[in-house]
């Protein structure tokens, strides 16, 4: 069964650190984008990073750039968002998901979330 799992999100006060996990499972990662995306409470999603397969090129929102990090794992079929400097505004549900391409087409499967909440 085609599966991805987020872990890692929690509340952290402005400044701090978290680290996000996607592991993925049913299918090799190694052949596929991953997007990391967020949405805010009252907001709609936001393309936050992703990582291509082919040569692991990143991208990242302007608003993360500097503070995130994506990263994979391919030997344990995961992907990683390092978070850093994090502000309130970083706070929301965050959600990683499998792309063909990180440039182009659409996500086709999704994982459940995880919650991350900036706040003192």
């Amino acid at each position: 069964q085609l599966q991805l799992v987020e872990s890692g999100g929690g509340l952290v006060q402005p400044g701090g650190s978290l680290r996000l996990s996607c592991a993925a499972s049913g299918f090799t990662l190694d052949y596929y984008a991953i997007g990391w995306f967020r949405q805010a409470p009252g907001k709609g999603r936001e393309a936050v990073s992703c990582i291509s397969s082919s040569d692991g090129s990143t991208y990242y929102a302007d608003s993360v750039k500097g503070r995130f990090t994506i990263s994979r794992d391919n030997a344990k079929n995961t992907v990683y968002l390092q978070m850093n400097s994090l502000k309130p505004e970083d706070t929301g549900v965050y959600y990683c998901a499998r792309r063909s391409s990180c440039r182009i087409g659409g996500s086709d499967y999704w994982g459940q979330g995880t919650q991350v909440t900036v706040s003192s």
